[in-house]
């Protein structure tokens, strides 16, 4: 049997702690024999959702912590005062190398600092961006950055368009991913102060395929593999994205539903409905990975389903079995 992929899964984060965590761990390591999980979070609460499920019990491990940060609190002041909190205790599981992986849906802002400030960066990663992958008419895209650093400078966008390219290419199977900026318009001198001085940098940047400039309107049409965007922007997107998904998603449901002839219509194109529309959730595809760091941190919603639990817990498998820390370093190290 293959070495097992280690992931810490923060037990107490989300709005559905423990009960979609729990039940997302258990559909992880059903669907593979890859993966152990270490629930990190109250033993007993823990236990109790275990309770009710049949698993190979050599797949997870329960990792006792007593407290849990809380969305609201700071932090950076939460990651130094809570050293019993489920976060922080996972991600020393990571630190310490006894885990592969740590995935979350509790404090994004903990998860992100405690993510650099206990795991590391990267030797010669400048910010570790956040990376979701997000559903187009070709298939999915990487939004690259999409809430950790808001006030990015350029260089710190060509290290993200390098990182992003690699995660595409290794993970996703895409060959050569196209890069762009996220702009105003497709001219060159379109743009903030940012744009404008980042493009000239990934125009000549030998080791991505950048393709230039992209508008948002384009993005959900797959124009581009890899998007690259400073923090603030990459979180409009993402939001609006989720948004304007659920929306048409309910209107087309109700639309459905509103006689006897639509009805009719609705049940002999509901399995072909149900595929089409089950592409565009973005539960499918995990969490947002923070690429960068020494090793691999896993952020999901907060109001994360069992489904976008197990996904997250898979996606590490892939990103250990493809080395995508080895390749960014190396990546990292050529522009040094």
């Amino acid at each position: 049997m293959s070495e097992l992929v280690n992931v810490a899964v923060d037990a107490m984060g989300g709005d559905n702690a423990p009960a979609e965590i729990v039940k997302g761990v258990i559909d992880a390591v059903h669907e593979s024999s890859k993966v152990k999980v270490f629930l990190v979070g109250k033993e007993d609460l823990i236990k109790e959702e275990l309770q009710k499920y049949q698993y190979d019990e050599k797949q997870i491990e329960i990792i006792h912590a007593e407290e849990i940060i809380e969305t609201a609190e700071p932090p950076v002041m939460a990651i130094r005062k809570k050293k019993d909190s489920s976060i922080v205790k996972a991600l020393y599981l990571v630190k310490d190398g006894t885990c592969d992986a740590f995935v979350s849906a509790g404090s994004t802002g903990a998860t992100l600092v405690g993510g650099q400030v206990i795991v590391g960066r990267i030797k010669g990663v400048e910010r570790p961006p956040l990376a979701p992958l997000i559903p187009t008419a070709k298939g999915v895209s990487l939004l690259i950055d999409c809430g950790a650093n808001v006030d990015a400078r350029p260089s710190h966008l060509v290290q993200f368009a390098k990182m992003g390219s690699v995660y595409m290419e290794s993970v996703m199977g895409i060959k050569n991913p196209k890069v762009a900026i996220v702009n105003i318009g497709a001219e060159e001198e379109k743009g903030n102060a940012l744009v404008k001085e980042t493009f000239p940098l990934l125009k000549s940047c030998p080791d991505i395929n950048f393709t230039g400039s992209i508008e948002a309107r384009d993005i959900p049409e797959g124009d581009a593999d890899v998007i690259v965007c400073e923090a603030f922007v990459g979180n409009v997107i993402l939001k609006m994205f989720e948004g304007v998904g659920g929306v048409l998603i309910k209107k087309v449901k109700e639309g459905m539903m509103t006689s006897l002839r639509s009805k009719i219509g609705a049940f002999l194109v509901k399995p072909a409905l149900k595929n089409t529309l089950k592409a565009f959730d973005l539960e499918t595809y995990g969490g947002a990975p923070l690429l960068g760091l020494n090793g691999l941190v896993v952020k999901t919603h907060g109001s994360s389903k069992a489904i976008e639990i197990k996904n997250s817990v898979l996606q590490c498998i892939t990103f250990k079995e493809q080395k995508i820390n080895d390749k960014i370093k190396e990546k990292i190290t050529l522009e040094n």
